[in-house]
């Protein structure tokens, strides 16, 4: 293995000596996440990680003295602490270390001096290797947030800045956890607010919009440790856009926590501040765009919105994905359609694709939308073991809706609330929300709207 240079020298056994420097080991100590189990804020991170940069493996790790720990994982086989860990020599985890926080990428892992001959290259199949530091408060680096490919790339400068993004949204979610693990006044102080600006995320109820049904409900996740604060993300409404017009929408927002909860507050608010006069759906989209790069937050959503109105023979309008789920449409012979075009999540990367889809429903017709809970219900690990690891996905959500033929709002919400229900066994691993509109049977109204609703192409 080439010999490297580190700002602070080495250790005996040519390893950086940063990495057992006692500051830093004191610091990833405090985080409480060496030994621990997979975890959903850390998951959903890593899964973003090789999602958005097409990498088929990515990590979170912490790195004590002597051991990389893989707090959370994706490409990669992993069923319990034991096969999660592994020395430090044969991680690239150490280089970050050495390096006092700044990257350490490698285009082609066979030929770069750093790690042609490092014992993670060939073992793990490394072609190319891109990580960003994760910091404590007082800037010790506690562990890496990388990505794997297993054939050389060259990492793109939008590669890069989506990975520090999401070091810096892994950090956050550490230094979180920290601060409100420090007292318990302060934990009871946040999760007071933590409940208040849950209780702002939803509507006390739908408004109701004449010849349409409406019905939602919201399932919290229940696999939160007891410090953790108990608010979500998921958020929902239906409201007036102007005149006639309509719109409802739902999110959720990445990760959980108060930082969460401020997020979808504010989308909800920005959306309905600009819905008037916005002049389409995917506008609306982009606008709350715009809204949460210029905050600065690290936390970042998913959205579908849609503005409709009623027309004297069913209802018409137009949606807009920012990286949702498509929403789902129960036509009036029972079955079930897709509905959108997958755009870009919010808040996140500069430029976005979103795209405006119209759609008609006809008397009797639903439309359902929902978050990701819906789509990846499964039972408590360890306590169903006929169906270890079965996920209620959309296939089966798609199937059940086609199940509700002939059922109203509530009852379809109702119906697919037990389902998801009995799945889990009241051990929910992400909160879910669902929504259903449906246009009456008697679907005409008294006064038609002349022309499309605001958003909806002629």
């Amino acid at each position: 293995m080439a010999v490297v240079e580190y700002p602070g020298g080495t250790r005996a056994d040519g390893l950086p000596a940063a990495l057992s420097d006692p500051a830093r080991l004191r610091a990833v100590a405090a985080t409480g996440l060496m030994d621990t189990g997979p975890e959903e804020a850390f998951d959903d991170l890593v899964s973003l990680a090789a999602r958005i940069t097409g990498a088929g493996r990515a990590f979170v790790t912490l790195v004590d003295a002597e051991r990389s720990f893989w707090k959370a994982s994706v490409g990669v086989d992993l069923d319990d602490s034991a096969t999660r860990q592994g020395p430090i020599g044969q991680s690239y985890c150490s280089f970050l270390v050495g390096a006092a926080g700044e990257p350490f990428v490698v285009d082609d892992a066979a030929t770069d001096p750093r790690t042609a001959h490092h014992p993670a290259t060939g073992p793990m199949a490394i072609g190319a290797w891109a990580g960003q530091p994760l910091l404590g408060p007082d800037g010790h680096v506690l562990g890496t947030l990388c990505v794997i490919d297993t054939d050389p790339r060259a990492w793109s400068d939008s590669d890069l800045a989506t990975l520090a993004t999401l070091a810096r949204s892994v950090s956050s979610e550490i230094h979180l956890r920290q601060a409100l693990a420090s007292s318990r006044h302060a934990h009871r102080r946040s999760a007071d607010l933590a409940r208040t600006l849950q209780a702002g995320l939803l509507p006390a109820a739908l408004r109701t919009v004449p010849g349409v049904e409406a019905a939602a409900s919201y399932l919290p996740a229940s696999r939160r440790e007891r410090t953790d604060i108990e608010v979500g993300g998921d958020f929902y409404d239906l409201f007036r856009t102007h005149g006639d017009n309509w719109a409802v929408v739902m999110g959720d927002v990445c990760g959980k926590g108060v930082q969460a909860a401020q997020v979808s507050s504010m989308a909800r608010y920005t959306v309905r501040a600009d819905a008037a006069d916005t002049g389409s759906p995917a506008g609306l989209l982009g606008r709350l765009h715009t809204a949460l790069l210029a905050q600065g937050s690290p936390r970042y959503l998913t959205c579908a919105y849609a503005a409709f109105h009623l027309t004297g023979h069913g209802a018409s309008g137009t949606i807009a994905l920012g990286g949702h789920p498509p929403a789902l449409v129960r036509r009036a012979d029972g079955t079930v359609e897709r509905l959108g075009a997958l755009g870009t999540m919010l808040g996140i990367i500069p430029e976005v694709s979103l795209t405006d889809v119209p759609f008609d429903l006809a008397p009797g017709e639903l439309l359902l939308l929902y978050t990701d809970g819906a789509i990846e219900a499964r039972p408590r690990p360890g306590t169903r073991p006929d169906q270890a690891g079965a996920v209620f996905g959309e296939a089966d959500l798609i199937h059940a809706l086609a199940d509700t033929h002939g059922l109203d709002a509530a009852a379809t919400i109702a119906h697919l609330r037990a389902l998801l229900e009995a799945r889990h066994g009241g051990w929910s691993s992400d909160d879910t929300a669902l929504l259903a509109l449906r246009v009456a049977q008697a679907a005409a109204v008294p006064h038609p709207v002349q022309g499309p609703p605001h958003g909806t192409p002629r």
